[in-house]
């Protein structure tokens, strides 16, 4: 398969006006694995992946909308919109949409994030058609009744409240912060609980009045589907809210810039009484559409993505000091992150930091090793095929590469990228990235003179 797109048919009223554009994306094999999109008037898009072989099929709606579209002092709006979302509409109550739902054995749920949000239910293919009646009500009937946004503040303080205590969870929050500052992407996804505290009814429903709209939408389906259908139960849906929008309308365009982020040696602590340190040490990484993110990948895989990874063996194995110990990166519209996380007693924190530091200095100075990076693209091109052989994941795979990317790339492509990294790609990249100064989040009771030496990780 591949991102071409094959055909295009444009359907026309009767007026000759143009209605909606059909594409196929990707062709599969006797229809399997095909990508099909159709474009609505008003800007609506509906993407779906065939799968003839299963008997399920994820729906979702992604939405154009997260953290980072927040002003301060709406920090925690579109979080808390989604649940919102699942308390009532002018057809159903909450109970009705969870029960429409819960009686057919099928799984719904949501979920945001910095950059979008996103509504999904997971039911048999022969259920599909209530899932898209109840997910499409939600997202374009939901009423944002006051009682509701009363009763389910408390809701999410608790979420916050769980979170917080859960300090392998919260460090990463924090680090966001230590890297971007007070800004809509250094910003928690939940909100504080000053600021969920202070929004109204009224100002939840001007946000999801301006974000929710058609254009800013993306309705994706994955599994034993039939595309025109979807697209014929999703318009039928999305007409009897009018919700459909100006006829002229188009969707919104992936979201871009180049914003840098410039900070380096800073630290921050926040003292817990906790059993274990838990430090976040990072640097800026690289936007998700850079092209160097392939060999990104496989670097990151290679220091810390498994258990043959240098620091999973450098910490934990040869020296015991972490049950936990990562890399991870974060790639947004126009930057990224790279970071590296370990949990650990807190007098063993110092040393913790130091052996990530030098492994880190080393993979610079050095580089990889050639049979290093030929076992992290091995990795990577396994993990890649293993995590998408659900519906949920291809689902998400569909609604994030109309979203973020603009594009549809199929896996066959995406293994050939990956294959096609080479040592000194991946060395470059780790000279660019990891040579910048780092940073460093850490959450636990550490002791004065334990927290002053902290400055010497980030030195």
């Amino acid at each position: 398969m591949t991102s071409r797109t094959y055909t295009t048919t444009a359907r026309t009223s009767s007026e000759g006006r143009a209605v909606a554009r059909t594409q196929t994306l990707l062709k599969g094999i006797a229809g399997a694995g095909t990508v099909r999109k159709t474009t609505l008037p008003g800007g609506l898009r509906v993407v779906t992946e065939t799968l003839p072989s299963v008997r399920s099929v994820t729906f979702g709606i992604w939405a154009h909308v997260g953290s980072r579209d927040e002003t301060p002092s709406l920090n925690g709006a579109t979080h808390y919109l989604e649940h919102l979302l699942f308390k009532g509409t002018g057809r159903r109550t909450a109970l009705d949409i969870s029960a429409a739902i819960d009686e057919v054995g099928g799984e719904m749920n949501a979920f945001t994030a910095k950059e979008y949000t996103c509504y999904y239910a997971r039911v048999l293919d022969t259920d599909l058609p209530l899932a898209i009646d109840v997910v499409c009500d939600m997202l374009t009937g939901s009423l944002i009744e006051t009682e509701d946004v009363d009763a389910e503040r408390g809701v999410i303080l608790e979420e916050i409240a769980m979170t917080e205590d859960d300090p392998g969870d919260c460090v990463h929050d924090l680090f966001a912060h230590t890297m971007l500052g007070d800004t809509p992407l250094g910003r928690p996804v939940l909100g504080s609980v000053d600021t969920v505290n202070a929004l109204t009814a009224d100002r939840i429903r001007r946000f999801y009045k301006k974000h929710y709209d058609p254009t800013h939408l993306v309705v994706t389906a994955a599994g034993n589907v039939d595309h025109a259908k979807v697209v014929s139960s999703v318009r039928r849906a999305f007409e009897r809210a009018g919700a459909l929008g100006r006829p002229d309308a188009a969707p919104i365009a992936p979201r871009s810039g180049s914003r840098a982020i410039r900070t380096a040696g800073r630290v921050e602590l926040l003292g817990r009484k906790t059993e274990q340190a838990h430090v976040v040490l990072g640097v800026p990484g690289m936007a998700r559409t850079d092209e160097r993110r392939w060999a990104m990948g496989v670097l990151n895989t290679a220091l810390g993505g498994g258990m043959s990874s240098r620091l999973f063996q450098e910490v934990r194995e040869k020296r015991g000091l972490a049950y936990s110990v990562y890399s991870f990166t974060s790639g947004f519209a126009d930057c990224g992150l790279f970071g590296v996380y370990a949990g650990c007693r807190p007098n063993q924190v110092h040393d913790v930091l130091k052996i990530c530091r030098d492994e880190l200095d080393k993979v610079v100075s050095e580089g990889l090793t050639d049979d290093e990076i030929r076992r992290a693209i091995g990795q990577l091109r396994g993990s890649t095929v293993l995590g998408l052989e659900d519906t949920g994941a291809l689902m998400h795979r569909l609604g994030k590469s109309e979203l973020c990317w603009g594009e549809h790339m199929s896996v066959d492509e995406m293994l050939a990228r990956i294959s096609a990294v080479t040592p000194d790609e991946v060395r470059e990249v780790a000279r660019d990235v990891l040579g910048a100064r780092p940073s460093l989040s850490v959450i636990g009771p550490l002791k004065d003179r334990q927290a002053a030496r902290l400055d010497d990780a980030v030195a």
